[in-house]
Formats: structure tokens, sequence, C-alpha cells
């Protein structure tokens, strides 16, 4: 892939340009955070990324083209991360706090009803805004996410088990000493890494950008050490149950490599009426730089269905 974010057709897979406004948002809490939104119009398309402890650069950068198909794109450096304040305090680091910030920058930014687009934490978080302030939905795509942390977990623990016995019990003997920078360890969520995260040669530049800025706290508070390892806050959280709630169109894309699984994915669909689901095919949990062309037809013909223009 070019540095340039274009593909050898030309093709944007990302665009880096400054944004078309920026806005800074007091939360109730008193913090601050930063706006970004590119292109006009009232189709909204609400980005919220992963992590959590991640800049928006990452998931913002290869949506940004979305603004030449009508829509107007916006997202935000959640707490803690990119331009918005960095505050020390681990109270901050729950999924409850994070749907009141979600609906504190909507409201801030005048945002009525939003097409959403969660990316992994930002797919959990947002099922709960969505649960929590279902009349700002207009659709919802759910993107490399799941509803179920616990069946997550089972699903991890077969993908750790293809790298065998020897490195599995390797893994958890590190993992209870807490030596999670050990070499051995570092190698082997590396190679996971590179089979169900993002399997290409290199980062490209915007999750580059996303990584230098991983305020890592935010991470381990919420989730573990890693992608393959959950000791955090998010553990015990499951809302498949509550699913059926979703009155609204949804899509669900996942990679068929991806760390959260396809089986992930399809539990979402039968719990949800009428979500439609995407199996990227070469894709792990990346599929915007993995497969960018067929990812970007799919979410777009699925937007363009569900505008509210109709």
């Amino acid at each position: 892939m070019a540095e340039s974010g274009r593909l050898g057709d030309g093709f944007v897979v990302w665009d880096d340009r400054p944004a078309d406004e920026t806005s800074e948002i007091t939360l109730r809490s008193g913090h601050r955070v930063t706006a970004y939104s590119y292109g006009t119009g009232p189709e909204v398309l609400f980005l919220l990324n992963g992590g959590p402890g991640l800049p928006s650069d990452y998931l913002r950068d290869p949506h940004v083209p979305l603004a030449t198909e009508g829509f107007r794109v916006v997202t935000y450096d959640q707490l803690g991360t990119g331009r918005s304040d960095h505050p020390d305090d681990p109270a901050l680091w729950t999924i409850e706090r994070y749907v009141e910030e979600v609906e504190d920058v909507l409201a801030g930014l005048g945002l009525e009803r939003v097409h959403f687009l969660g990316h992994s934490w930002g797919g959990w978080c947002g099922i709960e805004y969505a649960l929590t302030y279902p009349a700002r939905i207009a659709s919802m795509i759910l993107a490399n996410t799941c509803a179920d942390i616990p069946h997550l977990m089972a699903e991890i623990d077969a993908l750790r088990g293809a790298l065998g016995p020897e490195t599995v019990a390797m893994m958890q003997r590190l993992e209870a000493e807490g030596r999670y920078d050990h070499p051995a360890y570092d190698a082997a969520v590396t190679l996971l890494d590179y089979r169900h995260i993002r399997r290409l040669p290199e980062r490209p530049l915007p999750a580059a950008r996303s990584k230098a800025g991983f305020n890592y706290p935010i991470y381990f508070a919420v989730q573990g050490p890693n992608e393959y390892h959950y000791i955090g806050s998010i553990t015990s959280w499951r809302r498949l149950d509550r699913l059926h709630e979703f009155t609204w169109p949804v899509l669900i894309v996942n990679g068929r490599h991806d760390v959260l699984t396809p089986a992930c994915g399809m539990r979402m669909k039968d719990a949800i009426p009428g979500a439609e689901i995407a199996i990227m095919a070469n894709s792990s949990h990346s599929p915007f730089y993995e497969e960018p062309a067929a990812y970007r037809r799919r979410i777009v013909e699925f937007l363009n269905r569900h505008r509210l223009g109709g």
C-alpha cells in the first residue's frame, strides 16, 4: 500500500486532510474533547473507534472519503486520547461514563439522529449507547465487534490454541506472573496480531499515529494487557438478550480471520431483527485497510438504502 493512502487504480484508502470543522466540546464532567467533521449535509455518519485509549485517526481517516458520497463524517478523540483532555483518574474508564460522553458529544454538535458506526470497543460502547439513547440512532454499522464478552473470550481461547500447547502454556504462565513484556510473550501476541488484527506487512500511517498516541492504562483498565487476555472491567459485559430492542437497520461486519470472530457477528445477527451481516473473506480486524474497496462498497450500499431523506 502506498504511503499516500492510494491503491494503484487511484482508489483512496484513507484521507488525512484537516477536518472541515474542528470543535471543542465540554463534557458534563468538565473535561473537554475534540471532534472532527468532514463534508456537509443532513446525513451524518458518526464514527466511534476502538481501543479504548486510542486516538480516532485509525478509524477516521479511512472513512473520511465517504464525505464524497454525500455523508457528513463526524468523529472525536475519546477522553484521554488525541487532542482531548488527558485526565489521570481511573474512575473515568467505565463503559457507563463513555456512553454519557458520546451523548455529550452528539448533543454538543447538535446532531439529533445519526448513522452510527462503531468499531471493536466502539461497537460495545455503541450498543450500550443505543440501548440508552435509542432516539439518536437512524441506522447502525457494528464493525468487528460483539455483544457477549464471555463468548468472545472462549473464541479467543480457540485462536490462541492454534499456536500450540507449549506456546499457550508459556502465555498462561507469564500472564499469571503479570510479565506481559517478556520477549516470548510479546512474540506470541505479535503473531496473533498479524493473524487476527491486521494481515498487512506494515501498519498503515493513520493506524501508526493512533498507536503512537495509545493511552495504555485506559485500555488495561477496561480490557486488559492485549487483545487475547481479558481481565478488565468489560469481562462480564453481554447484551445479546437486549438486541431485540434495536428497531433501526443494522449491518454487522466481520473479517473471516477476525479476533472478534464471525461467530460473534452471527450471534448479533440472530438477536437483531432484520440485521444484515457481511463477512470480509480476506480480512481480520481491519477490513477498511485489508479490503478497502470491498468494505467501502458494502457500507455505502447499506447507508444509501437507509438515508434519512429516503
